[in-house]
């Protein structure tokens, strides 16, 4: 991937002139003055824990600050958002999670919160949810594994009860196909990915972050990948539109949140690192050695593209009848 490294340094450089704006003036000047924690609801290794990693370790770069990452998986990720909107509004404990922040609420997995009680700050990356099985699997594509699981009782490993790739893929075996598939769920999508490898569950449906390598390997077949066009690490894998489901098109994007009645001025300056920090080439090309694609916005732009989310996977929970 090439860079325009003049546009970048001015990029930096008024970003940063920006962001110390921000950070000098305003009610709350000492923002941030002691490490701030990223909450990844789910296991080492998945997307949202690389996302959070990434920007994390550019963020304490530019803030001055330690960007300290705990995993506090469990519950479908339920565990950590819980933590995070338990926690004190004050910008030190902020929520890294994909989607099931709103598809555990919304399906009745989660512990008592709602999408409500936190508000999103920035939608950091982006990539697609793979359908993927052993290599011993007899299959090479979505409708051979069909006929193969309107045969035989399979089961497929996810991130967790209640994740997007856990409802999107009842959709597929229980709604469309009416096989009886079981889930199996982990504590993430590395778990959930690791146990398909060693044949632990023959199918995983979740986030293509580390697929790439086993696929290559032979040790994994990719069937399908929910994103609008083929991926150019997998070029002869076709998107689960040319497979026939345009329903499961789909993009898992990692987003960061913080408990709601966080003061304004808080939420500006952690977006305006996050936005700087995306920007960076750095950052660009490790989101893009694990299929990650950077996204960044304003916090309006960031609100309503929540609001919109929580709608559309409204229709899809209420289609699928897991509610």
């Amino acid at each position: 991937m090439k860079f325009n490294t003049f546009r970048y340094l001015l990029k930096l450089a008024i970003g940063s002139f920006c962001l110390f704006s921000l950070i000098s003036h305003g009610q709350n000047t000492s923002y941030p003055n002691k490490p701030i924690h990223f909450i990844v609801p789910f296991a080492p290794g998945g997307s949202t824990d690389v996302t959070a990693r990434v920007i994390g370790q550019k963020l304490s770069e530019l803030i001055k600050q330690p960007v300290i990452v705990e995993n506090r998986a469990g519950a479908g990720a339920s565990i950590g958002v819980q933590y995070v909107a338990n926690s004190t509004p004050d910008g030190y404990t902020i929520l890294v999670v994909s989607p099931s922040i709103i598809v555990n609420a919304l399906s009745g997995t989660s512990s008592g919160y709602k999408p409500q009680d936190f508000d999103v700050v920035s939608f950091a990356s982006n990539l697609p949810m793979g359908i993927f099985i052993n290599e011993k699997i007899p299959a090479n594509n979505l409708e051979e594994l069909k006929q193969i699981a309107l045969k035989d009782n399979l089961s497929f490993a996810t991130a967790g009860t209640g994740t997007p790739p856990s409802i999107t893929c009842e959709n597929l075996f229980r709604i469309i196909w009416k096989a009886n598939v079981t889930h199996i769920p982990y504590k993430g999508s590395s778990p959930a990915l690791l146990a398909t490898v060693s044949g632990e569950t023959p199918i995983t449906c979740g986030a293509m972050t580390g697929v790439t390598q086993f696929a290559k390997q032979g040790k994994v077949k990719v069937l399908a990948v929910s994103s609008e066009k083929r991926l150019t690490s997998l070029p002869n894998v076709p998107t689960v539109i040319e497979a026939g489901y345009p329903q499961l098109r789909d993009d898992l994007w990692t987003g960061v949140f913080v408990p709601k009645n966080t003061p304004l001025e808080i939420k500006q300056k952690i977006n305006q690192a996050i936005n700087l920090a995306l920007q960076s080439p750095e950052v660009i090309e490790k989101l893009d050695t694990n299929d990650l694609v950077p996204m960044g916005g304003s916090l309006e732009q960031n609100s309503a593209y929540f609001s919109s989310e929580i709608s559309r996977w409204a229709k899809t929970i209420a289609a699928t009848k897991l509610k």
